[in-house]
C-alpha cells in the first residue's frame, strides 16, 4: 500500500463495518478541525469560545483533543459564534 487512500481502500474490502468506522473518524476530524482552524482565525481562545456558547472551557478542550465526541446541540452550539455551519448532503 502506497498511501492512506489505499490502506482505507483495503480496510473496507476486508471489513466492511472498520471501514465505516474510518470514514467516521475522518469525518468527525474534519469537523473537529474546521472548529479549530476558525477559532484561531477570528484570535479566539477555547476560554472565549466556550463563555460564547454558554458551555465549560473544559469541554471545548476535550473536543478540540479528540478526548470526546460533542452531541449535535453542543456541536452546533460550538459552530454558531464562529460563523459555520453543519452541512448534510447526500
Amino acid at each position: 500500500m502506497r498511501n492512506w487512500n489505499d490502506y482505507k481502500e483495503h480496510v473496507k474490502r476486508m471489513d466492511e463495518k472498520s471501514g465505516r468506522d474510518i470514514e467516521d473518524i475522518e469525518a468527525q476530524a474534519k469537523i473537529v478541525s474546521a472548529i479549530i482552524e476558525q477559532r484561531n482565525a477570528l484570535g479566539l481562545s477555547q476560554r472565549e469560545l466556550a463563555e460564547l456558547c454558554g458551555i465549560p472551557q473544559s469541554s471545548v478542550a476535550r473536543i478540540e483533543s479528540f478526548q470526546t465526541t460533542p452531541n449535535l446541540a453542543t456541536l452546533l452550539k460550538l459552530l454558531r459564534p464562529l460563523g459555520l455551519k453543519l452541512t448534510i448532503s447526500k
